[in-house]
Formats: C-alpha cells, sequence, structure tokens
C-alpha cells in the first residue's frame, strides 16, 4: 500500500465530509459541484486502486451497495417511547404545572427550563456511533424492536458517517427524524411521472417507504434528509440538558430543526410558539406541531416515563388541513403602510369545513422560491388559525409552458415605482398618499382597536377614497351628513349616524390615537404605555429617542420608529390636521386614577385573554376603582390579573410572590371584595 495514496484518501475523505456539511448542513457551500464531484471521483479511482483503503464510512458508500435479503429487527438498549399530545395551550400549561409538581415532589425544588421545538413529520430514527462511525440506524418500530435500516441510513448526504469531533465518544446513541423536503418531493415527482410512474402523495408516506427499501440504490435516489432532536443516553456524552446536546450535534455535524428555543416559563415557550406558527410558511418541509421537553437531563430522569410515554416531554399540535386546487391568479395587495403582497386567487377548494378562495404567498421571494406559477396545480395548507397558504407546487401535473410570475414595477394602484425595503423581503409603494394606502389606513384608523367608529366599515371607505372626499384622517372629521346621502346604500339617517360617530372618535383618547396612526412597532399594548407615559402628544413629540428607550417595554426599535414617524413631514402633518379637526391628543381625564374607589393606592397588571372585557376596557376599570394599570410586574405589584394564555409576567409574578387573581377575582376586586387567596 502507497503511504501518498494512504495520505491522499484520508485528506479527501476529510474534504469531502467538509463540503458535505458546509452544504446539506450549513446552507453555506464553498465550492461548486462540479469540483465536489472531481473530490469524489479521485477518492472512488484512489479506493478502486487500493482496495484495503475501503471503509464504510467513506462518502463513496452513499450511493449504496448491493441490496439486503431483508430487514433485520433490532431490540433498542432503551425504547423509544411515543409522546402523549395535547392541541390546548392551557392544557400544555397544566401539563407544564404538573411535571413541576412531580420534580418537587421528588425533592428537585428548582423551577424547570423548557425548550420549544419543530415537530418534524417525518420518520423517527435511532443512529449508534461507535468511535466516530455511524455503525447502526434503525426505525423507531413499536419502540422495543425496529428494523435495521443502516444500508439506508447511509445514504442520507445530510447525515455524517463520521462525527466531525477530534474525540468522538466510544459509543453514543442518537435519535431524530428523517424527512423530505417540500422542494425534493416536486423533483422527484417530476422525475417519477416522466419514468411513466406514479406520484408521491405526500413528504411522510415517501419517508416512510424509502427508508425501508431493500436497495439502498434505489433509496439514494430519493433525497432524504435528517433532523437530531434527542439521545438515547445522556451520559455517553457527560452533558446536562437538552440546549447541551444541540451544541454537541451541531459541532459533531448533526444537523438540528431550527426555530424553538429555551425558556424560564411555559407562558414564554406558548407566546413563542404561537408566534412560530405564523411563520411556518417559510419551511420547506412539513410540521405538525411543536415537541416541549424539560431541558435539564437530571429533571427529566427525576419526571421519568410510564410505559408508553415520558412525563418530561408533550407533543403540542395544531390542527393542519390540506387540499389540492388549481391558481387562478396572482394578484398584489397594498397594506397601509406600502407592503406589496402577492395573494394567490384559486380555483374555490373545501378546507378545514370552509371554501377556500384566495390564500397569502406572502412575498415575491417565496412565489419565486417555491417557484409558483398561474395555471398550476398546487397544495393549499392552514395550520391553526393561520390564514391559509400555498405549500408547494404540484409540478408533475404542470401542463405545457406556464409562464413565471414576476412582481409589478409599478403599484397597481398608484403607478409608483415600487421599491425593495432595507431588509430586502418586502417591495412597498412608497407613495404615502397611495389610494390603496389611504383605504387601508382609513380602516385601521375606524376599527375597534383604534378610533372605534362605528359605521364607517371597508366599502364605505372605498367610496370615500374613490369620490376624493377623504383622503387622510382630518377629512373624516370635516364630513357632512349631506355629502354622505348620494353614496351607495346610504340614507339621511344612515348618513347623520355615521357623521355622529366620527364625531364621538374624537374624544377617544391618545392611546387609542396613536395605536390608530398605524405607527410601525406600536400595537394596543405601546401605545397605551406610551400614553400613559407622557399623557399628550406633545410631550411625546418632544421625547428624545433616548427618553423614549428608557421607557419600561419601549426599548430603541420602538422609540426609533415613534420618534421618526412625529418628525417626518408627513406624521406631523397628520398631527396638526387632527388637532385642527377638534380630535383630542392626550389621555382623557377619567384614564386617570380616580380619586375614590375600592382600588386607590394598589397597582394591578393585566395579562392574558379576558373573557368579559378586552385589556384596554380592563385598565380603565382599573383607573375608575381608583387603581393604577401598570405594564409590567414589580415587587410593587399589589395583583396580577391572569387571563387566558397569560404569559410571561405570570412566571415573574409568581417569582416575585405577588398575588395572581382569575378573572372572576378581577370582578370581586372591582366590586369592592377580596378574592379568596388574594393580599388584602
Amino acid at each position: 500500500m502507497s503511504a501518498a495514496a494512504a495520505r491522499r484518501v484520508a485528506e479527501l475523505r476529510g474534504l469531502i465530509r467538509h463540503h458535505d456539511r458546509r452544504y446539506h448542513v450549513e446552507a453555506a457551500p464553498e465550492i461548486s459541484d462540479l469540483e465536489y464531484d472531481r473530490l469524489l471521483e479521485e477518492l472512488r479511482a484512489l479506493e478502486e486502486r487500493h482496495p484495503e483503503l475501503a471503509s464504510p464510512d467513506s462518502p463513496t458508500q452513499r450511493v449504496g451497495g448491493a441490496p439486503v435479503d431483508g430487514l433485520r429487527p433490532v431490540r433498542h438498549a432503551i425504547p423509544m417511547l411515543s409522546m402523549d399530545n395535547t392541541y390546548s395551550a392551557d392544557d400544555l400549561a397544566a401539563w407544564a404545572k404538573r411535571v413541576q409538581k412531580l420534580l418537587a415532589d421528588g425533592g428537585d425544588a428548582r423551577p424547570p427550563q423548557w425548550v420549544l421545538e419543530l415537530k418534524i413529520d417525518g420518520v423517527a430514527v435511532s443512529l449508534t456511533y461507535e468511535r466516530g462511525g455511524l455503525a447502526l440506524a434503525a426505525t423507531r418500530g413499536n419502540g422495543t424492536v425496529g428494523d435495521d435500516i443502516t444500508h439506508n441510513a447511509r445514504t442520507i448526504r445530510d447525515l455524517p458517517l463520521r462525527l466531525d469531533l477530534p474525540e468522538p465518544p466510544s459509543r453514543v446513541e442518537i435519535r431524530g427524524e428523517v424527512y423530505m423536503a417540500n422542494s425534493d418531493l416536486v423533483r422527484l415527482n417530476e422525475r417519477q411521472v416522466r419514468d411513466g410512474l406514479p406520484p408521491y402523495a405526500n413528504t411522510r408516506n415517501v419517508t416512510a417507504g424509502s427508508v425501508r427499501l431493500l436497495d439502498p440504490r434505489q433509496c439514494a435516489a430519493r433525497p432524504l434528509r435528517f433532523f437530531c432532536h434527542g439521545i438515547a443516553d445522556p451520559a455517553a456524552l457527560g452533558i446536562g440538558s437538552q440546549t447541551a446536546l444541540f451544541e454537541w450535534a451541531r459541532a459533531a455535524g448533526l444537523p438540528v430543526a431550527p426555530g424553538g428555543g429555551r425558556f424560564d416559563s411555559i407562558e414564554a415557550l406558548i407566546e413563542r410558539g404561537q408566534e412560530l406558527i405564523e411563520e411556518l410558511h417559510g419551511l420547506d418541509f412539513e410540521v405538525d406541531g411543536f415537541v416541549v421537553k424539560v431541558d435539564d437531563f437530571a429533571q427529566q430522569a427525576e419526571a421519568g416515563a410510564t410505559s408508553k410515554s415520558p412525563r418530561w416531554a408533550i407533543a403540542w399540535k395544531f390542527e393542519k388541513f390540506e387540499a389540492t386546487t388549481t391558481l387562478a391568479g396572482i394578484r398584489v395587495q397594498v397594506g397601509r403602510g406600502g407592503t406589496v403582497t402577492p395573494v394567490a386567487d384559486l380555483e374555490p377548494v373545501e378546507l378545514a369545513g370552509t371554501i377556500v378562495r384566495r390564500a397569502s404567498l406572502h412575498n415575491a421571494d417565496e412565489v419565486a422560491r417555491k417557484d409558483i406559477r398561474v395555471g398550476d396545480v398546487v397544495v393549499v395548507e392552514k395550520a391553526g388559525k393561520v390564514i391559509p397558504h400555498v405549500v408547494r407546487v404540484e409540478r408533475h401535473r404542470r401542463e405545457g409552458e406556464l409562464a413565471e410570475w414576476r412582481p409589478p414595477a409599478e403599484c397597481p394602484e398608484c403607478g409608483a415605482g415600487i421599491v425593495r425595503d432595507p431588509e430586502g423581503v418586502f417591495l412597498r409603494c412608497p407613495n404615502v398618499d397611495c389610494p390603496a394606502r389611504v383605504r387601508e389606513r382609513l380602516r385601521f384608523f375606524a376599527s375597534r382597536g383604534a378610533m372605534d367608529i362605528e359605521g364607517l366599515g371597508d366599502k364605505l371607505v372605498e367610496q370615500l377614497v374613490a369620490t376624493g372626499l377623504v383622503r387622510d384622517y382630518a377629512d373624516l372629521y370635516r364630513l357632512e351628513a349631506g355629502q354622505l346621502v348620494p353614496l351607495e346604500r346610504m340614507g339621511e339617517k344612515s348618513a347623520e349616524n355615521l357623521v355622529a360617530g366620527i364625531a364621538a372618535s374624537r374624544t377617544r383618547g391618545l392611546a387609542r390615537l396613536l395605536n390608530g396612526l398605524g405607527i410601525r412597532h406600536v400595537g394596543p399594548r405601546v401605545a397605551g404605555i406610551l400614553a400613559a407615559r407622557f399623557g399628550t402628544v406633545d410631550r411625546l413629540a418632544a421625547a428624545g429617542v433616548e427618553e423614549l428607550s428608557a421607557v419600561d417595554e419601549i426599548g430603541p426599535v420602538i422609540a426609533e420608529s415613534v420618534h421618526a414617524w412625529l418628525h417626518d413631514e408627513q406624521g406631523r402633518r397628520v398631527i396638526e390636521g387632527l388637532r385642527a379637526a377638534g380630535v383630542s391628543l392626550e389621555v382623557p381625564a377619567g384614564s386617570a386614577p380616580a380619586a375614590e374607589g375600592p382600588l386607590v393606592g394598589r397597582t394591578l397588571v393585566v395579562t392574558g385573554t379576558l373573557e368579559r372585557r378586552s385589556r384596554e376596557e380592563a385598565e380603565e376599570a382599573i383607573r375608575a376603582a381608583g387603581g393604577r394599570a401598570a405594564s409590567s410586574v414589580s415587587k410593587k405589584t399589589d395583583w396580577l390579573v391572569a387571563g387566558r394564555d397569560a404569559g410571561s409576567k405570570l412566571a415573574k409574578a409568581e417569582k416575585l410572590g405577588v398575588a395572581v387573581i382569575d378573572e372572576a377575582g378581577f370582578e370581586r376586586l372591582l366590586a369592592g371584595d377580596t378574592p379568596d387567596g388574594a393580599a388584602g
């Protein structure tokens, strides 16, 4: 054996593993496909000339060897348990409390930290590495006995055949999920149809069938992928937590699913999970929920397991529905901030019990990434309460040449040149007087959470803008009944009622006004905080960015946005127009705490969703009862009013020993009674 050949083989294997990791795991390739293929071909040629250098963990073995006679059963040394599941955030919070009590009863009083993971819709597998090399891969099976799929696992390109560690453990068993990306399924189905074979229905079905193939060459032709999510025996690595496992896995070259994170409270985790549902459209793989785990391995061991499921982990699922239909067209909508959003017009299809005619396409980059074209057959999905979105194109069903969709260069409403925002994702119409932007601003301004103008609906807003009667907020307050009567579906009585409703909105107060103005990053909560802190729009405008940033819950991003809006020419024009129209630009007198009442001298914080009142209404009730409605929990807080899906404030209140009351207790407080268990 040539020493030079052995050195070159080792060098090539190291290079190829490095580039496999950069391409498949880190999505940051350093060389072209041609350069990669040349390295692989050189290695293959050397191994053929020097068979004594062959190794099962060589990158040349990924294409698979001879078919196996059958799948050998494998008994898991540590069972691969299934998880209990829930579809409710309330049930998830109740589960977390049970786990915490279980730990406390076992002598561990530490509040657990929680890990949120995406629940990949694939096939669960176990991977055993011995001295760094992949020795065995097995399916979960019944949890006790699975099938040996090592021959197929070796073909998965982002699964390392050798751990990228200078000193790998002698033996470690990794748990994870094999899956297929939606974009890979699109290409695979095109090939299936081209070869006269039936297409696959979804990514999970093709993955489940592929890993159990007897011929690894067939599996290699199907682009499977892998995510690590666990370990059979944490002692094998000497690490203490799920978070540490993910850090180790990344260092070893094992891919870990994106998203999630670690949280000090289950409420904060729930908030993040609800945000993540809104972001699922950007993923190229299927997710059917989340997995929530206790982070600390010692606490996992203390919590233990039933015969079927671990007590320290649970699947938090959301309802997900899919349907297939034809994309009839793509149009764009212009929002109040100028964002130009593509929307799919669909042939009507039933989804989750309702007829769906439209779906979100989110942004132009996503349309290009998914190669969505008018006339395509598309898969539409609805997850949880999120509006439907297009998952993928059934490109194998594409008939003829369909034109690529290009975003318009000009705003379809006003003709202004469309620009790309600084973040590089969204397209915007820069014309603040664009009719579409004016319509959307007026709709939001009149909405219940803002100025609450009864009778000013979408159709009427369209007419007011189209006729030129209203061009900005101040124009609303100049309307007269006689101007409204000629409009469609408007009689004298309706016109008079609308004018009266507009007039009544003049005294809604600073908080509602700030929310209604649509300043970026300013919603009802931030608007209320700013109104309470500064009292008038003039004092708010006089504050610098540093002073704004110092306000609790504001920070530099919101501060910059508020300051820029109030000092922009357009912002100043809006404020002066409203001032001239007689709109109140300060906190109403009644918003200050009353001089008398059952809550005089007491501070309350409201969090979560109440059944009987909005948060704004609850805070108004606190002030009417003489109390102070604060925005954050501190040692000076007397009570936290916790509604449904209460967030991180609940955990902070419990940590500080602040009394927590539910909505019924809150109502008793307002009536002058002290609720059971509350501070007197």
